[in-house]
């Protein structure tokens, strides 16, 4: 009789939920086996991820350190920059020559070194005597020299005494020292964000089985996830962060589609099912919404893969990877699981977490009141979003100075003694590959332009030549990016500029030049999963316009605090003047992946009832008053997440957590719980209009029976 009555209302996804709650056991023995098999590999992704990656694969920059790596023994952008140091001994001492040969022999004894390189007066070699460079050439890809960096920062700084210091820098030396700064942020946001997401969540669920529930889909994500990008590292370079974010979206997306399907699971239960039925209906309902969800969170993130750098690409890989794993266990092995427990879900309840979770009465007054003056709430709420988003208009963006690197690190040590000794732009060294016949000409081109404070000798291999000049102003300034971009113009046909510095100018003008790209693909092809999932064009746009909004408006607040320094003593961090270049571009793609993973859940629900009584204002009332406790709930749980990161670490993770977290807050609260309902009562029954010729397209879905 139930798989009659079944078959009279369930879906793909209805039936799929019943067949794995019929079969559990080989559903769950299939996923062990998964998790397992990739489980044992995911304990070696931290020692196989890479650390760089930051540049723009094809660039002009890229191609001059390609040139310098093999026609000058490595002395591109990622060599090894040895800086030894002493305020009271020079290079005449024979302390420091010593410390000097000590780091000659250690560098020697690195297999990603091709050749050291003594220091040279008037070149490696301060004025004062009092500061040399040791530089080892880098005999492998930017990933390994990051690793290398690592590996011989504790004998470098074993051969420093009290009165030399030893410290290595260099964009290899930054990039692994700010990387140790961010592993260890990343814990420790972890230490701090579990209590507060176990508390959330047994909060929102009612019961210790249901909270365990999320726990269980992010784990399996989070396990699987880093087994494969493991085994992706086999094939290819994979940022560290790949899994850093891979963990933050695996506990992120487990909470909320476990959340949604148990509600609904409850709820069907409370209404007289039985445990295969409340499956069935779970999955028809909220699964589906699940569904489209975890769809609209993949489509997102592959729009970063527009941006050429390795760094980008792979870490919406791993955030990707996380989603697919999360997303396939939600349908699969959660109902197999809730099939087992049946009622026993709401086993082990503390006294303060009675009540129903499904529906919230005083959401349901919230969105009547909504209803009855749409116009002076609506207006309340655009003007709030608008002020917070209206900074973004004088938005300015950089890559990252040394400042990321904390203070008393070998690297940002290094870099201040570099700047010290030779000059403020002797970090940014930039390097010219011309053909030797051009070489007198090129030479004229630099030794004239403002812009050069210092052109050191030339170097030949063949018919190359290697000019290498010190630019004047910061290296993160505009006054270097200004003589890269002037020199580039000038210098003869053949001519490529690198360094480290063009690297940057490279990435930060790609990320300009796609971004805008990006974001309309994302749009996009959010619009239309919408479209697809709701068969309303207007509410979808409306949504996806809203969505961009909640988005801007967190972009807003991140200028403050960032770009102008609000509250930076709080947050401890020293401003940089501007955001990171990357945030506009990555962060938005996540922020919009997170917010329609919220439209979808409150416009599912809503379309549910519409297809049920056809009343706009019925729709409305019940769709925010049953989805908007896991709204919020879920919300809770990632902004706790995410200001985490803003309390810990250096600059990039706290960008990360005030942005994502700003943008979850205002889009679960001001655009979820006023402007949506506000926006449906204005369209009323005009929400949900199709087409003819739309719906002759369309599949007819819908989230009800």
């Amino acid at each position: 009789m139930a798989a009659t009555a079944e078959q009279g209302f369930a879906g793909r996804v209805g039936r799929a939920g019943g067949w794995a709650a019929d079969h559990a056991r080989i559903v769950m023995l299939v996923w062990i086996g998964v998790t397992l098999a990739l489980g044992a590999f995911a304990p070696r992704v931290e020692h196989a991820l890479s650390g760089a990656g930051w540049y723009a694969s094809g660039s002009e920059s890229v191609q001059a350190r390609q040139v310098v790596q093999q026609r000058f023994r490595g002395q591109g952008s990622y060599a090894l920059q040895v800086v030894v140091s002493s305020s009271r001994l020079t290079v005449s001492d024979q302390a420091f020559a010593g410390t000097v040969g000590e780091v000659r022999r250690i560098l020697s004894g690195e297999p990603a070194v091709s050749q050291v390189i003594a220091p040279r007066p008037g070149v490696t070699i301060s004025p004062d005597r009092h500061t040399a460079v040791v530089v080892g050439g880098s005999a492998r890809s930017p990933d390994d020299m990051v690793r290398a960096a690592k590996d011989v920062q504790g004998p470098l700084a074993a051969a420093a005494s009290e009165d030399i210091r030893v410290d290595l820098t260099g964009a290899a030396g930054m990039w692994a020292d700010f990387n140790e700064a961010n592993k260890s942020a990343m814990l420790k946001s972890e230490v701090l964000s579990w209590p507060v997401t176990l508390a959330i969540l047994l909060l929102a669920f009612g019961s210790v089985v249901a909270a365990g529930l999320p726990l269980m889909l992010t784990i399996v994500g989070l396990v699987c996830a880093a087994g494969m990008l493991y085994l992706g590292t086999l094939l290819f370079d994979i940022s560290i962060w790949a899994m850093n974010f891979a963990l933050m979206f695996a506990l992120a997306l487990g909470i909320d589609y476990a959340l949604f399907v148990v509600a609904r699971f409850r709820r069907a239960l409370e209404e007289g099912s039985d445990a295969r039925q409340a499956v069935v209906t779970a999955m028809e309902t909220a699964g589906k919404a699940v569904a489209f969800s975890g769809l609209t969170v993949l489509v997102s993130l592959s729009a970063v893969m527009l941006v050429p750098s390795p760094a980008f690409r792979s870490m919406a890989l791993g955030i990707m990877l996380a989603v697919v794993f999360v997303l396939a266990a939600s349908l699969t092995l959660l109902p197999a699981v809730l099939g087992m427990l049946g009622r026993r879900v709401n086993r082990f309840r503390p006294p303060f977490t009675r009540g129903r979770m499904h529906r919230s009465g005083r959401l349901a007054s919230w969105a009547a009141r909504t209803w009855r003056r749409p116009v002076l709430t609506g207006l309340a709420g655009v003007g709030l979003v608008a002020a917070l988003a209206w900074p973004v208009a004088g938005l300015e963006t950089g890559m990252p100075s040394i400042t990321v690197v904390p203070e008393g690190e070998q690297a940002r040590q290094g870099y201040q003694q570099l700047q010290q000794a030779f000059g403020t732009g002797a970090p940014a060294r930039l390097q010219i590959v011309v053909p030797s016949g051009e070489a007198g000409a090129a030479v004229r081109v630099v030794r004239t332009d403002p812009g050069v404070a210092s052109v050191q000798p030339l170097q030949r291999s063949g018919d190359t030549t290697l000019i290498q000049a010190v630019p004047r102003g910061s290296p993160s300034g505009d006054e270097v990016s200004a003589t890269i971009q002037r020199l580039r113009s000038d210098l003869p046909d053949g001519a490529l500029l690198g360094g480290t510095a063009a690297e940057n100018v490279d990435l930060e003008q790609k990320l300009t030049e796609v971004t805008p790209y990006v974001i309309g693909v994302v749009l996009l092809l959010g619009f239309l999963l919408l479209l697809f999932a709701l068969r309303a064009p207007v509410v979808a746009a409306v949504s996806v316009l809203l969505n961009v909004l909640a988005t801007l408006a967190a972009f807003g607040i991140a200028k403050w605090i960032f770009q102008e320094g609000v509250g930076h003593e709080l947050l401890g961090f020293e401003p940089q003047g501007y955001l990171d270049a990357w945030a506009p571009v990555f962060f938005f793609a996540m922020l919009f992946a997170l917010a329609m993973d919220y439209t979808v859940f409150l416009l599912a629900v809503t379309k549910e009832q519409w297809d049920r009584s056809a009343d706009a204002r019925e729709a409305t009332v019940e769709g925010l008053a049953t989805s908007g406790k896991v709204i919020t709930a879920a919300a809770g749980v990632m902004i706790a997440v995410f200001f985490t990161f803003a309390l810990s670490g250096p600059l990039p993770p706290k960008e990360m957590g005030v942005i994502l977290g700003l943008g979850v807050l205002i889009d679960a609260s001001i655009v979820r719980l006023l402007l949506m309902p506000v926006v449906l009562r204005l369209l009323g029954r005009h929400a949900w209009w199709l087409p003819a010729s739309l719906d002759r397209v369309l599949p007819d879905v819908r989230f009800g029976h």
